[in-house]
């Protein structure tokens, strides 16, 4: 028998790799919508959507996401969108019955001076990195929502929290993406027009912890499939998020050169220290991912390579 499974977000780099992977893995049916078809803020058309399908599974990865830049932008736009979005799909899967669901959250979550490597239980425990407050509350929030529903009404919710997440289909505008698009466009027109320095924001000496999109989906599916049982041992009733990530940390400064090296950059790197850095560091314990009995296969140079070879294919497409 065919499980049916709703991919929130399908189109994004996280969602579009999740159906990917379903699809490999599995003959389940997915059924997706465009966000023409589907607002997923819009309460009312959610609970329609949901209420002319049976789903058997969810995968919550729809969210509004960006770099510093943009979270300090648009706070308001970053707060407000992802909590409706996990409110109005979290509440219409219980209202319809959906037992197992796994919602995507984020490594913000955490204090920004929390011990490192981060375990799950510093969630709550200290403040938040200020240059992303409101996605991190919003992610935060989605967690309880999961949590409060498992313990309310015998719910099936799971959450995974990945680190700073990079790949195909991802978002490489110059100024609202990501440290590892954003780099990738920078050094590759550089390199391509031949300019002699490009600027990477801040000091570069903050570390961070990177995982391939293709793992994380792979991690995602194989959560979501690890019997209940096993997966509560491994969690605690008030404490049911798992970290996902790779266990290693590089800083900024390592990424750049790496970067450097794959799209042919021969010129200086030079570091803006005017520009925030963000957290000092971010390395997720993900003791408990590995005790679950999966662990990531793409290791980083392997991944920024397949990620610039796919940017290079879509140069075109990615022109804003």
């Amino acid at each position: 028998m065919s499980v049916k499974i709703f991919v929130a977000g399908h189109h994004g780099m996280v969602g579009s790799a999740l159906t990917k992977e379903l699809y490999k893995n599995s003959a389940n049916v997915l059924v997706t919508a465009d966000r023409e078809e589907l607002d997923l803020t819009c309460q009312e058309a959610v609970v329609d959507f949901f209420n002319q399908h049976h789903f058997d599974q969810v995968y919550l990865a729809a969210a509004k996401v960006g770099g510093i830049h943009a979270n300090n932008t648009y706070p308001a736009e970053f707060i407000y969108e992802n909590l409706m979005i996990e409110a109005n799909v979290i509440h219409a899967a219980h209202m319809n019955d959906v037992q197992k669901l796994l919602f995507l959250g984020s490594s913000c979550i955490y204090p920004v001076l929390a011990d490192q490597p981060i375990v799950e239980e510093a969630l709550l425990t200290g403040g938040l990195e200020p240059t992303n407050e409101p996605y991190a509350i919003a992610k935060i929030a989605g967690i309880k929502l999961c949590e409060s529903y498992n313990r309310q009404y015998g719910r099936d919710y799971r959450s995974v929290m990945p680190t700073n997440l990079y790949g195909e289909n991802d978002n490489f505008h110059p100024v609202n993406s990501h440290v590892i698009p954003a780099l990738i466009r920078r050094f590759h027109e550089a390199a391509k027009s031949n300019i002699k320095e490009v600027i990477v924001w801040g000091t570069g000496m903050p570390r961070r912890e990177f995982l391939h999109v293709n793992d994380m989906a792979s991690a995602g599916v194989y959560i979501m499939n690890v019997k209940e049982s096993i997966y509560k041992k491994n969690t605690k009733p008030m404490l049911s998020h798992i970290n996902v990530g790779t266990g290693i940390d590089y800083s900024i400064k390592e990424l750049a050169e790496i970067l450097s090296e794959i799209t042919g950059f021969h010129g200086d790197i030079v570091y803006d220290s005017t520009k925030p850095d963000g957290a000092p560091r971010k390395l997720m314990d993900v003791s408990r991912l590995t005790g679950l009995g999966w662990i990531p296969s793409i290791e980083l140079k392997e991944g920024l390579q397949k990620t610039y070879d796919w940017f290079c294919k879509n140069e075109e497409l990615l022109r804003l």
